[in-house]
């Protein structure tokens, strides 16, 4: 007991160092079996007994095959299972009762196979008009991006817009500069509106829910 021994602090914690490592001292490694192996032992590499694994006769064989290792059904329920002949079949587990089975659901999975996609196939065209059809640059407004609505044109660089757009972009300016010449003193009173746009678009390349100029 540290406790009540009359001794000093740094004695008292070498002590307490000492026991508390007393556990991992190596005299209480277990140590290497010798002798033959207990009966029911089996080499985890050859699946045979009477020998250890360190000392199976196939070590350092290059042309040895290790059986296949069946796993056991342990808390799988039976109804869960259905058994089956082949022992070497994909999945199988080995039951309490020594018969093989695989679980039904892995069963189902095997019966059907696993179906991949091909690589490289071409992707599904859509039927949509505009991937068919796609809108001209000259018919986006420079401001929205987006196809012009009411289109009219700014007299300084000869540019068209979205009517709102162009207009909200000159009055939010201070000095009425273009956005895209950068001129300035642009009055909205001075934009004339795109007739060709209105009388030449071609409706059948336009989506009829964007088509509103």
């Amino acid at each position: 007991n540290l406790a009540e021994t009359n001794a000093s602090e740094e004695d008292k914690i070498k002590a307490m160092m000492s026991q508390s490592n007393h556990d991992y001292d190596p005299i209480h490694y277990a140590k290497k079996l010798v002798g033959p192996p207990p009966p029911n032992y089996t080499c985890f590499r050859c699946g045979k007994t009477g020998h250890y694994i360190r000392n199976c006769p196939t070590n350092g064989d290059r042309s040895f095959e290790a059986p296949q290792r069946i796993k056991k059904s342990t808390g799988i329920p039976r109804s869960f299972m259905v058994e089956v002949d082949d022992p070497n079949r994909k999945g199988v587990m080995l039951t309490n009762s020594g018969m093989y089975a695989i679980p039904t659901i892995d069963a189902e999975a095997y019966a059907i196979g696993k179906k991949e996609k091909p690589p490289f196939l071409p992707q599904n065209q859509s039927s949509s008009s505009e991937e068919e059809d796609p809108v001209p640059d000259e018919l986006l407004c420079l401001i929205c991006k987006d196809l012009m609505t009411d289109a009219v044109v700014i007299p300084c660089c000869g540019n068209s817009y979205c009517d709102e757009c162009i207009r909200t972009c000159l009055l939010e300016s201070d000095e009425h500069v273009c956005p895209t010449c950068k001129q300035s003193d642009v009055s909205p009173d001075a934009l004339i509106a795109n007739k060709f746009l209105h009388t030449s678009v071609p409706t059948t390349s336009i989506p009829k829910v964007l088509l509103i100029l």
